[in-house]
């Protein structure tokens, strides 16, 4: 089963100082066709202006996974981490028996644009945690560079869910194949550019949703950067 998400059938949300598209079901967008796919429950396009962001504020028993693309997001929480988030980076905070945490964009001129994923964990009231990494433009080239996994890596974060994260960038003739499982099911987002997932051509903001294939061919790519899901029903 192959069935695309228009970038343009999302949920958007203009609060003036942040603007996000909602690939599911949040806040005050709903849709009950579209309120997870399998164990994955958000995933947040928000684009913060500067000056601005996201204040002190609480989570429980989620896998949160922030990715930035241009700016960069400066995060605080209570279990005393106060770090920058640069593109290429990966973060997951793992909110467990609950945390609290802020997310700003300080930067005077620059708006930092990001996605911000939940994912559902297999593990509840743990202790919470948090974890960054940096993965390289190079690992994504042509490829599919793993961001996070339930396995532990010397290049992406350790998640609390039975689910893998990938990211790769493509253009021209760069090809690659994917094996999948067919009691699993798979998401791709494109987050820019243009790319055949296979044999479906998906534009910017466009996603695919995949369910008993036996593999994913990432082909035909125009400056296209994509994130793909490995998860669970």
């Amino acid at each position: 089963m192959l069935k695309i998400r228009k970038s343009s059938d999302r949920g958007f949300a203009d609060h003036g100082w942040l603007k996000s598209f909602h690939s599911f079901s949040f806040a005050g967008y709903y849709d009950v066709n579209h309120m997870n796919w399998g164990n994955l429950r958000v995933i947040n396009e928000d684009r913060i202006e500067p000056g601005t962001g996201f204040g002190n504020h609480g989570h429980r028993d989620m896998e949160i996974i922030s990715y930035v693309l241009t700016g960069e997001l400066a995060h605080k929480d209570n279990m005393g981490n106060v770090v920058s988030i640069p593109p290429g980076d990966i973060q997951r905070m793992s909110a467990g028996s609950g945390v609290m945490h802020s997310e700003f964009n300080h930067a005077p001129s620059q708006t930092t644009h990001f996605f911000q994923i939940w994912i559902q964990p297999n593990e509840f009231n743990i202790e919470p945690g948090y974890e960054q990494k940096t993965v390289s433009q190079v690992s994504k080239r042509g490829q599919l560079a793993l961001l996070a996994s339930n396995q532990p890596s010397d290049q992406g974060v350790k998640i609390h869910a039975d689910a893998s994260m990938y990211a790769g960038l493509f253009d021209d003739k760069e090809h690659y194949k994917l094996d999948l499982k067919s009691n699993r099911l798979c998401y791709v987002h494109l987050i820019k550019g243009q790319l055949s997932v296979n044999q479906q051509t998906l534009l910017s903001g466009d996603a695919l949703m995949i369910k008993n294939e036996s593999s994913l061919v990432l082909e035909g790519g125009l400056d296209a950067e994509v994130l793909v899901f490995d998860l669970s029903e």
